[in-house]
């Protein structure tokens, strides 16, 4: 059964038509629904934004990690704490390299 839906018809140029294709499939939605919303000015996902947001969640939650490591570390109370300054030192490199991660997956949302 045909909808009843009033339609809009635009001439577009085969450029212009996989760009948008392009724009709707990194949105996640289809070719319809990725217009409709532009012409209505309504927002537009990206799920390229989601994967950056999901890959910040898991640096933030190896930052927790290596921040308990580095805590348990310092509360060890068998070997002298100058045997553990490599340990520490090493622990402090990986939590400066997940925040580096991090910086760079900020700047690029």
């Amino acid at each position: 059964m045909p909808s009843r839906l009033p339609t809009i018809k635009m001439y577009i140029t085969a450029e212009e038509h996989a760009e948008i294709t392009a724009n709707a499939k990194r949105a996640g939605l289809s070719y319809s629904a990725y217009v409709k919303r532009v012409c209505l000015g309504l927002p537009t996902p990206s799920l390229e934004k989601q994967q950056f947001r999901l890959d910040l969640l898991r640096i933030n939650a190896d930052l927790g990690r290596l921040g308990g490591l580095f805590k348990l570390c310092l509360s060890e109370k068998g070997p002298p704490l100058e045997a553990l300054h490599p340990q520490v030192r090493h622990v402090l490199r990986e939590i400066e390299a997940r925040q580096r991660e991090m910086k760079t997956l900020i700047s690029k949302i």
